[in-house]
């Protein structure tokens, strides 16, 4: 007899439950990256600046430099984290984090399906 375990059940098993109160603290918006950058002594960081519409422009950096190229990213729509505390990286602050599935081969960033208005809440 084999045995069979998906990824999820493995997720599930060390997976820790949340209250909803807990999950409603996360905020996450539609944003529109307006300007890409490479930081030159990173392997890995992208300097992105995101139009979050009336929630205005938020400089965040993300580690995806080695599978994006500035420009697929520029010009599109992205869900993100935008009330993360903000973190410093390569000495610059990062105020929120692109959200991405994980996946063997690379992450794969999270898109709407149709444009959306730029800071558009994601419930």
């Amino acid at each position: 007899m084999t045995w069979s375990i998906s990824l999820f059940d493995v997720y599930s098993i060390s997976m820790e439950q949340i209250k909803y109160e807990e999950f409603n603290k996360v905020y996450m918006m539609v944003g529109e990256v307006i300007s890409v950058s490479e930081l030159e002594k990173s392997e890995k960081l992208l300097k992105l600046e995101v139009d979050f519409g009336l929630s205005g422009v938020k400089q965040i950096l993300s580690g995806i430099k080695q599978w994006y190229k500035p420009g697929y990213l520029l010009h599109k729509q992205f869900v993100f984290v935008v009330n993360i505390e903000p973190r410093k990286m390569m000495g610059l602050e990062s105020q929120g984090m692109i959200l991405a599935v994980d996946s063997d081969e690379r992450p794969i960033l999270l898109i709407p399906l149709e444009n959306a208005k730029n800071g558009s809440v994601i419930r």
